[in-house]
């Protein structure tokens, strides 16, 4: 009888510890399933037609502002990063309606964006520039009268040319607008054909595509506007202006600062730029 009662003493001990390991187990699904859901999925927006900031190969967008976003993304678990290709104008109209949560597409500081947008940490600095064929000498925006070029309607260089033309009507030039679904590489064999004569960029990406492309005619000239901002030649990611861009904006920031210091940003800048590009990641 004492060993029939022990025996049943087991089986009901072996039951709990069974139920007990179950509960334990559904707690564990449970919080894990909880710690999911708590993962935000942003999508950054980018035209992959600005090489070497952001191109496509084998159909998969990339370029430094891509790799620092997923070199960024990947010190912050609590976010999956998504990455969307789309043409330039739709880039920062999909961050002005809050289709995207970011934008990593060379994309320069100026007066109106910031009214609408948050900036991050600058990613890498350069300098304006224009190409032209290799017999045109051109040191500054007044031997740029009367030639013409081609335009997007919301880029940053399309409002310096429109600045100084309104600044300089007997210097214009023409500004000929193109939709942004209209690559860069296109406008520069635009160039090399001659129907155009100059396109104002930033260097780095001028020379990439240029060699890429064998424009053998056209060189790069740097150039300088009339007045120099502290912004110039620096170019950023943006965020919606609202409480979780600004939340958004913060992490990465402090994650941009970790990545300068241990050389990461540094390595991706002499991998897609030839050199280190990298400003200071506190300077706004």
């Amino acid at each position: 009888m004492k060993a029939y009662k022990k025996i049943i003493l087991s089986v009901v001990a072996l039951t709990t510890l069974g139920v007990l390991q179950a509960c334990g187990t559904s707690a564990k699904t449970s919080s894990d399933k909880k710690t999911s859901e708590k993962v935000t999925t942003i999508t950054v927006a980018t035209d992959a037609d600005t090489k070497p900031f952001t191109y496509s190969e084998n159909g998969k967008a990339t370029g430094y502002d891509v790799e620092v976003a997923r070199a960024v993304f990947k010190e912050l678990p609590e976010y999956k990063l998504n990455i969307e290709i789309t043409d330039f104008d739709s880039v920062i109209a999909g961050v002005d309606s809050g289709r995207y949560q970011l934008a990593a597409n060379d994309i320069g500081w100026k007066k109106e964006r910031a009214e609408k947008y948050y900036f991050s940490s600058p990613l890498s600095k350069s300098n304006n520039a224009v190409a032209v064929k290799s017999d045109v000498k051109v040191n500054g925006f007044e031997d740029l009268a009367g030639k013409s070029t081609e335009v997007l309607p919301s880029a940053n260089f399309t409002t310096t040319l429109k600045a100084y033309n309104d600044k300089n009507p007997d210097k214009a030039s023409k500004l000929n607008y193109v939709d942004g679904n209209y690559p860069i590489a296109s406008r520069l064999a635009d160039v090399d054909s001659g129907k155009i004569d100059f396109i104002l960029y930033d260097a780095i990406s001028l020379k990439t595509i240029i060699k890429d492309k064998g424009l053998t005619s056209l060189k790069v000239e740097n150039i300088k506007a009339d007045t120099v901002d502290e912004h110039d030649g620096l170019e950023y990611f943006i965020f919606t202006k609202d409480k979780a861009g600004k939340e958004l904006q913060g992490k990465v920031d402090k994650v941009l600062k970790k990545l300068q210091a241990n050389g990461t940003l540094k390595e991706l800048s002499e991998k897609y730029f030839g050199g280190d590009f990298v400003p200071s990641a506190t300077k706004n």
